[in-house]
């Protein structure tokens, strides 16, 4: 059985790691706030000082961080992954990033005698929790299917999309989807309300017919609880949309739709709720986050 290391136990990485505990792997793990992992080593897991540390250590490193400059640190500054021997290792990156820093990292670990896959997630902090991820990998074939029995105890669905990068731009296809249903999901919601009806069922109706979606089932009922916290980051789906953004230009494409779900998200940011979960859009319209009452 391969010695599992893990760099980055937020939200969702915490969780991963569990999900992998359960399922017999041994794990190594580091953060940048040690605190992080406290939980993770008293269930079993093994604390190492640094990501070169997680990588001496370990047979499969994963990693997964907010932004791609973090991602950069990780693989390539002093005390990083690719300052020790990585020779027949592979290192799997879970953050969401650029399909040009996948590429780089994939390079380099090719010249170094590793092998490098990029596999952002999505599913949020419940998919992570019940271990039903989707997962979209770029790389190298023999690598995906050495890592697929560990993908399993964390992921419902997975796939290998192509060369190094390609799981970053399946990613990106997905936030892009996603930008659409948070914004029609949030307008939905105001305009109910304002139309006085019952939340509650229109959430119920619209659930079991052509407009349900993951964002409807699983946050709206966030928002009427008034739970804002973040299953994921107001500030990292903005990072995600840039993204987006800056690849669809790269290849001569205006993406109107997901331009304007970036700004409405930059402006929540703006107004200070940056570390709020992304069903913190509603504040845009209802400005502490409750549910308006209207007079009919």
């Amino acid at each position: 059985m391969p010695q599992i290391g893990f760099i980055g136990t937020g939200v969702m990485g915490a969780a991963i790691v569990r999900n992998m505990m359960r399922q017999g792997l041994e794990v190594n793990v580091y953060n940048r706030t040690k605190s992080k992992t406290d939980e993770l080593v008293k269930a079993g897991a093994l604390w190492k000082d640094t990501p070169a540390a997680i990588t001496a250590s370990s047979d499969i490193i994963f990693t997964m961080v907010g932004f791609p400059k973090e991602v950069e640190a990780i693989y390539f500054e002093a005390n990083g992954i690719f300052s020790v021997n990585i020779t027949d290792k592979i290192i799997v990156d879970l953050t969401t990033s650029t399909p040009t820093l996948a590429e780089k990292i994939a390079l380099k670990a090719s010249e170094l005698g590793g092998i490098a896959l990029d596999a952002p997630v999505s599913g949020g902090d419940l998919g992570a929790k019940n271990g039903t991820l989707t997962i979209m990998v770029g790389g190298d074939q023999t690598a995906y299917e050495q890592v697929l029995p560990i993908f399993k105890t964390f992921g419902k669905t997975f796939a290998l999309h192509g060369a190094s990068g390609k799981g970053q731009h399946t990613k990106m296809a997905n936030q892009i989807m996603i930008a659409g249903t948070m914004t029609g999901m949030t307008e939905m919601m105001v305009y109910a309300n304002k139309a006085g009806l019952n939340l509650d069922k229109v959430i119920e109706t619209l659930s079991g017919g052509s407009a349900a979606n993951w964002s409807l089932s699983n946050y709206s009922p966030r928002i009427l609880k008034e739970d804002y916290s973040p299953g994921f980051f107001v500030k990292h789906f903005i990072k995600d949309l840039k993204i987006a953004l800056d690849e669809a230009e790269k290849m001569d494409l205006e993406l109107p739709a997901t331009r304007l779900a970036t700004e409405l998200y930059e402006k929540l940011a703006n107004e200070g709720f940056e570390n709020d979960g992304t069903q913190a859009l509603i504040k845009l319209w209802w400005g502490d986050g409750k549910q308006p009452v209207v007079k009919n």
